[in-house]
């Protein structure tokens, strides 16, 4: 249905030809808008009537009080499942710290937010197939637990912004959800409203970028350059690429199919995904508002390590 829009809009009402560069990207741009857009208003409505009751409170207790691997475990699951991004760092790094949560749990927790989450899933699963979308979930929930351990080891405590310690939250008396049919619906109807108002033009960057890939990058440059297996430096380029652009997991993907299209390496294709994900400059600098220098160089050194060793993982044993 897509490709059919794509094709009457390019190829008969513009007239554009399928072998033109114009032809190619404009294509990819039209396809995976409508396609994107369509699966992310029908993905975040169903999840939205599902989670109507979920609340980062609510995530923030759920984690409280268990076993340290319940707690990573439970906390790199919520991060996965929940809708929060790198926005929401700093009132959920506070509001974790608070409740006596483990720093190491909560540093698992926020990589694995940005990174996977359903939406990015169904539509990475309906664009570039289960076998692509199961390896990027099962690195990103393994760099997420691994990460967190990794930082305890260091004993981030020390690193935390004073300001942090000393805030207490207030125990408010909120009004009880509503959760009839109707409220549901209205917030459901609410979070495609937010999240598709918060995400459409880093979507429609990433799809535009991707088009330009797909249609004006050479194949042979891109094979030359990121595609072979065995260019070693093409994984760190591409985590390094990744650093300055700012985008999420569902916005990244149309840059990773014409990636993929091009003959760029799954290995590279997963790092440049987490990269931007995870690791972009102003994550960065939402982080840094709540911990300090050695904390943040930490964290940027332990990701960058990581999406890398992903990406070579991959590479060396896939097809």
């Amino acid at each position: 249905m897509f490709e059919a829009l794509a094709n009457l809009v390019v190829y008969q009402w513009l007239g554009l030809d399928a072998a033109s560069h114009a032809g190619a990207a404009l294509h990819f741009f039209v396809m995976d808008t409508t396609k994107i857009f369509a699966m992310l208003v029908i993905i975040i409505y169903v999840m939205g009537l599902l989670r109507a009751l979920l609340s980062p409170e609510k995530v923030r207790d759920y984690v409280r009080g268990k076993p340290k691997w319940l707690a990573r475990t439970s906390a790199v699951t919520l991060g996965a499942v929940t809708p929060f991004c790198s926005c929401s760092s700093v009132p959920l790094f506070i509001g974790f710290v608070e409740a006596g949560i483990p720093l190491g749990v909560t540093f698992s927790f926020l990589i694995a937010s940005p990174m996977i989450n359903e939406v990015a899933v169904v539509i990475l699963l309906g664009i570039l197939g289960w076998k692509l979308t199961a390896m990027y979930v099962v690195a990103g929930l393994t760099v997420a637990y691994v990460g967190g351990v990794i930082m305890e080891r260091f004993k981030p405590e020390r690193w935390v912004e004073e300001y942090v310690w000393k805030i207490h939250m207030g125990q408010s008396a909120m009004a009880a959800p509503d959760t009839s049919l109707a409220g549901r619906h209205r917030y459901a109807w609410g979070e495609v409203k937010e999240i598709v108002g918060r995400l459409w033009k880093w979507v429609i960057a990433g799809i535009a970028l991707g088009a330009l890939f797909h249609g004006y990058v050479p194949a042979a440059w891109v094979t030359e350059h990121l595609g072979g297996k065995d260019n070693w430096l093409a994984v760190p380029g591409a985590v390094l690429l990744g650093v300055p652009l700012y985008s999420n997991a569902t916005g990244v993907i149309p840059v990773a199919e014409a990636m993929l299209g091009k003959g760029v390496a799954i290995g590279t294709t997963l790092a440049f995904m987490m990269s931007i994900a995870a690791l972009s400059l102003p994550e960065m600098i939402i982080l840094r508002k709540v911990i300090k220098w050695p904390a943040l160089a930490l964290y940027a050194g332990v990701l960058a390590m990581a999406f890398m060793l992903v990406g070579w993982s991959f590479n060396l044993f896939t097809h």
